[in-house]
């Protein structure tokens, strides 16, 4: 029987050198595909098209993983820009919030990675912390920190104990989005996982980057629901 098939969006950059050429391009982390692969699913990448075609776009794919990557322009959440919030991503912001608007109305299971929960939060009318102290070491390499869930919630039936999580960001959820709970802190307080709490809808963002790590079972559960959602069933 076919996996589920899980859509990713993807990083835009103007500028990919690989082999000969050097030229703009879509791409995402292999850790990403590799990481709905470990835990049962198939992997198709999504870059940004017409926001108007999302959900047409959906309506092919079983679960949606929203990556990590730049930070979302604070003009989506009515915030003034801090002088340390990256440069906008116009085209990715625009597609991925109506990529995240189409797939709650239809109901397709989504994981928000990193910047992909902070879109989340913005999409149901939350906002953020522009610039936080203490998740970033060293540029360009990941830190580990232990993260505690909240009991009752989606993520602690998923993973109960305290755990060390790959990280690495410099924003954070403000003010919740509508329907959304905090599911896990770091033990700074920062919000390190947020959820829809209706349990017949599979909706988690994780402030952290589960496809650097070997813990599959965040994803193995979307890829469940996705499962369910399109009566495949999962070995």
């Amino acid at each position: 029987m076919p996996r589920p098939l899980i859509g990713i969006t993807t990083y835009v950059e103007e500028s990919t050198r690989y082999g000969v050429w050097d030229l703009p391009t879509s791409l995402v982390p292999t850790g990403y595909h590799q990481l709905v692969q470990a835990a049962g699913g198939a992997a198709v990448l999504l870059p940004p098209d017409e926001p108007g075609s999302a959900a047409e776009v959906l309506s092919r794919v079983d679960g949606l993983v929203v990556a990590g990557g730049p930070d979302v322009d604070p003009v989506h959440y009515g915030a003034v820009r801090d002088p340390r919030t990256g440069p906008p991503a116009t085209v990715r912001d625009q597609w991925e919030l109506a990529l995240i608007n189409a797939a709650l109305e239809a109901d397709v299971p989504v994981l928000g990675i990193c910047r992909g929960m902070q879109a989340l939060n913005v999409a149901l009318g939350g906002t953020l912390i522009q610039h936080i102290d203490g998740h970033v070491d060293t540029p360009g390499v990941m830190s580990r920190h232990p993260v505690r869930p909240v009991p009752g919630t989606r993520y602690a039936d998923l993973v109960p104990e305290e755990a060390q999580v790959p990280t690495y960001h410099h924003q954070a959820v403000e003010r919740l989005g509508r329907g959304l709970v905090v599911s896990a802190h770091a033990l700074d307080g920062t919000v390190e996982a947020i959820e829809l709490p209706d349990p017949a809808r599979w909706v988690l963002g994780v402030q952290w980057h589960p496809e650097r790590d070997e813990d599959t079972r965040v994803m193995a559960s979307l890829i469940g629901a996705a499962a369910v959602r399109s009566a495949v069933p999962v070995a």
